[in-house]
């Protein structure tokens, strides 16, 4: 099943963003390439793809999971969350209807 996995950024953690972002990276590419990876990315505290020094408010990964249980597993274990990136993460069960 697949499901979302959201973050939601501590205020001020861009620096610990992009310190964690390869181990982050390196976790969403490993579920790519067993084709589990529906989309991942970050929201931007801004109106721009590009945000600069304003950074990002959190994160959204639609991933597929045997089991809520594992999705959880997988998120608690994310580097963002260890290197304080992440004040919460919310795993629910997603329903994908289109496209």
């Amino acid at each position: 099943m697949w499901y979302s996995i959201v973050g939601e950024d501590h205020p001020d953690s861009l620096a610990n963003r992009q310190g964690a972002r390869a181990d982050h990276l390196a976790r969403l590419n490993a579920l790519k390439e067993l084709g589990r990876l529906l989309v991942a990315g970050p929201n931007p505290a801004i109106d721009s793809a590009e945000p600069g020094t304003a950074g990002f408010t959190g994160s959204l990964i639609v991933a597929e999971f045997d089991s809520l249980a594992e999705a959880q597993q997988w998120a608690d274990a994310d580097p963002y969350l260890a290197a304080g990136v992440y004040r919460s993460v919310a795993v629910k069960p997603f329903n994908r209807v289109l496209p």
